[in-house]
C-alpha cells in the first residue's frame, strides 16, 4: 500500500470521526482541509492545492499538509502544530505591516435559508513566530464569490462594488490569546441568516489603526499568523435548514402572471415600502432554490396622469423590485421587468378601490 493511499485512507477516518461526532450537517466543504489537489509544495498555494476553498485576494494564503516535507505537519515556516482533523490546516496573516492581509473563502453546500439560526466555527492556533495576537475574526458572508485584486484589507468598499448581497457580516471576539500557542482553541458564534449567503469569507476586515490587538514580546515577524482547521457552518440544535425549507416552500405555477398581494408603492413613488419585503423574500428564496428558473416582473399603474409618465412610472416600479432581487443574490440575467403603464387595467379607473388594484406588481416564472 503506498503513501498516498495510506495518507488518503487516515484523511477519510478522521472526517468520519468528526461527522459521527456532529449532530447537524455541516455546510462547509472539505472543512478540514483534508482533500486536497496537489500536495502543497510551495507558500501561498491555496487554490491550486486544496478543493473547495478560494483566496479571495491577491494575499497568498498557505496550505500545510503532512503529505509535504517542504509544507508540512506539524512543523512548518511559521512554527509548529499538529493538526488536529486529519493532517492538514491552512495559515494566513489576520495582521501584518502595511495593512497586508489574508483570508479564506469557502463554498456552502447550499444557500442558507432565511430566518435560520446558525453556528459558526472554527479552530484556531496562533503561529509561535506571531508578534501580536489579534482580538477579533471577521465574517462575511457572499451571494456570489469575491475576487478582489488586492493584498490589503478587503474593505467594506471593496465589497460594495460586488454583486449580490453583502449585509450578513459579523465579528466573532477572541480571548484566549496566548493559550493557543500549542492547542487548537474553538472560536464560534450563533446567527440569522438573510437567505442569501453561499459564500463565507474568514479574515480581518478592519485596517491596522483599527485592529485590536495585543503585543506578545516576541518581535519575530511583526504580524499575527494564524493556523485554521475543520471550520463549520450548521444549523443550531440540529435542525435541518433543507428540511425547514420543504416545510415552508411556496410553490408558484409556471407560465402563470402572478399579481404580488404586498408590494405596494406610496402615490407616484417607485420605492418600495417595508411590508412588501415578506413577500419579495418569497419569490428571492424560489428563485435561489431553483436556479434553471427565471422571472418576468410587470409593472401597472391606474390611469390617472399621462401614458407616457404612467409607463415610465410602472417600469421603474418594476425595476424597483428586480434591483431588489438582485441586491438578494439573484442573477440579472434571470430577471426581466417591464412597464405597461395603464394600458392593461384589471378593474375601472372611476372609483378608488378600481384604481387601486389596478396599480399592481406582477410576476411570471418560466424556464
Amino acid at each position: 500500500m503506498n503513501y498516498r493511499w495510506c495518507f488518503l485512507m487516515v484523511s477519510f477516518i478522521s472526517a468520519l470521526g468528526y461527522a459521527q461526532k456532529s449532530n447537524s450537517e455541516n455546510l462547509v466543504q472539505n472543512p478540514s482541509f483534508e482533500n486536497f489537489v496537489n500536495c502543497p509544495q510551495k507558500l501561498g498555494n491555496l487554490e491550486n492545492d486544496v478543493l473547495h476553498w478560494k483566496s479571495p485576494t491577491m494575499g497568498s494564503t498557505d496550505y500545510f499538509n503532512g503529505c509535504s516535507q517542504a509544507m508540512g505537519t506539524p512543523k512548518n515556516f511559521n512554527g509548529e502544530q499538529p493538526a488536529d482533523f486529519g493532517v492538514g490546516y491552512v495559515g494566513l496573516y489576520f495582521y501584518a505591516p502595511e495593512d497586508y492581509r489574508e483570508y479564506v473563502q469557502a463554498s456552502l453546500v447550499q444557500t442558507l435559508q432565511d430566518g435560520v439560526r446558525y453556528k459558526v466555527s472554527f479552530y484556531v492556533s496562533l503561529a509561535e513566530r506571531s508578534d501580536f495576537a489579534i482580538k477579533e475574526f471577521g465574517i462575511q458572508f457572499t451571494s456570489y464569490p469575491v475576487a478582489v485584486a488586492t493584498r490589503k484589507v478587503l474593505s467594506r468598499m471593496h465589497l460594495s462594488k460586488i454583486r449580490g448581497d453583502i449585509s450578513n457580516y459579523f465579528e466573532i471576539k477572541y480571548s484566549d490569546f496566548y493559550s493557543d500557542k500549542k492547542d487548537w482553541v474553538l472560536v464560534e458564534k450563533e446567527f440569522v441568516a438573510n437567505g442569501t449567503e453561499n459564500y463565507m469569507i474568514i479574515g480581518n476586515f478592519k485596517n491596522n489603526k483599527r485592529t485590536q490587538k495585543f503585543r506578545t514580546k516576541r518581535n519575530i515577524t511583526q504580524g499575527s499568523y494564524y493556523y485554521l482547521d475543520m471550520v463549520t457552518v450548521e444549523t443550531v440544535d440540529g435542525q435541518s435548514s433543507t428540511s425547514k425549507d420543504k416545510e415552508n416552500k411556496v410553490v408558484f405555477e409556471l407560465d402563470k402572471t402572478n399579481t404580488f398581494k404586498n408590494v405596494l408603492f406610496d402615490f407616484d413613488k417607485t420605492v418600495l415600502i417595508p411590508s412588501s419585503r415578506k413577500e419579495l423574500k418569497e419569490i428571492r428564496n424560489y428563485l435561489a432554490n431553483n436556479p434553471s428558473l427565471k422571472i418576468l416582473i410587470k409593472g401597472h399603474t391606474d390611469a390617472i396622469g399621462s401614458k407616457t409618465y404612467n409607463v415610465l412610472l410602472s417600469e421603474n416600479r418594476a425595476k424597483a423590485v428586480a434591483q431588489y432581487l438582485i441586491h438578494k443574490g439573484i442573477a440579472a440575467d434571470r430577471i426581466t421587468y417591464k412597464g405597461f403603464g395603464s394600458a392593461k387595467p384589471i378593474n375601472e379607473n372611476k372609483t378608488s378601490a378600481g384604481r387601486k388594484t389596478n396599480r399592481r406588481v406582477e410576476f411570471v416564472i418560466s424556464y
